[in-house]
């Protein structure tokens, strides 16, 4: 029993389901990536790829307090240069259930908002995040790109030349992933390591993450 303990320790899984009881893995010692395949209902897909295709920069953060697991985002102020478009109420609607979600799931009371129209990687190369736990979610475009524990070697992270081409998995637009972080207690030494893919010319993606933050 001890031996098989200590393998555990060593190593880290990663879950993915179509439904968002998948992301309830992340809470398990051994998981550092969970992943709610979801399907992006058609209304928030097509908000979504027209605000892309209206070409204007869109780069907005947000620190949120819930005082209490009952308390209701205030994303007041958000995305507000799109208000008018059609889809916008229904966008902004996901993205308050998902901040919900993640504070009930993770018991944050201090959330970070990122929404951001990106034509380039972010974070081009692989690497991990020094945050306890990382929500991802692609609205537009491609998808993050991670690695499963064991094809990369740590110690190689932020070098082109031994990156895994053959190993690199990827999210679908409209995954939800959860991601632990080298902050995450017992995580140490097993942040998931993972990347912004680089769009291809002439194309953009729209993605909001969420930091928690305490």
């Amino acid at each position: 029993m001890l031996a098989l303990e200590l393998l555990q320790n060593r190593t880290r899984h990663q879950h993915q389901g179509p439904t968002p009881k998948a992301l309830t893995r992340i809470l398990e010692d051994d998981t550092n990536l969970a992943v709610w395949q979801r399907q992006l209902p058609l209304h928030i897909s097509e908000f979504a790829h027209l605000l892309l295709s209206l070409n204007e920069p869109l780069a907005e953060s947000l620190c949120l307090e819930l005082p209490d697991e009952d308390a209701e985002p205030d994303l007041a102020g958000l995305a507000l240069g799109f208000r008018d478009m059609e889809g916008y109420e229904g966008f902004i609607a996901d993205l308050k259930w998902l901040v919900s979600a993640f504070a009930c799931l993770l018991g944050a009371r201090r959330i970070g908002l990122r929404l951001r129209v990106l034509d380039k990687a972010m974070c081009p190369r692989f690497h991990v995040d020094h945050v306890p736990v990382r929500l991802i979610t692609t609205y537009a475009g491609v998808g993050s790109q991670w690695l499963k524990e064991g094809a990369m070697d740590r110690s190689q992270l932020g070098q082109a030349n031994a990156e895994p081409q053959a190993q690199i998995q990827q999210l679908n637009c409209g995954d939800v992933a959860l991601l632990k972080g080298e902050k995450s207690r017992g995580n140490e030494g097993f942040g998931l390591i993972h990347r912004s893919p680089q769009p291809a010319a002439g194309e953009r993606r729209l993605i909001m993450t969420l930091d928690w933050l305490g």
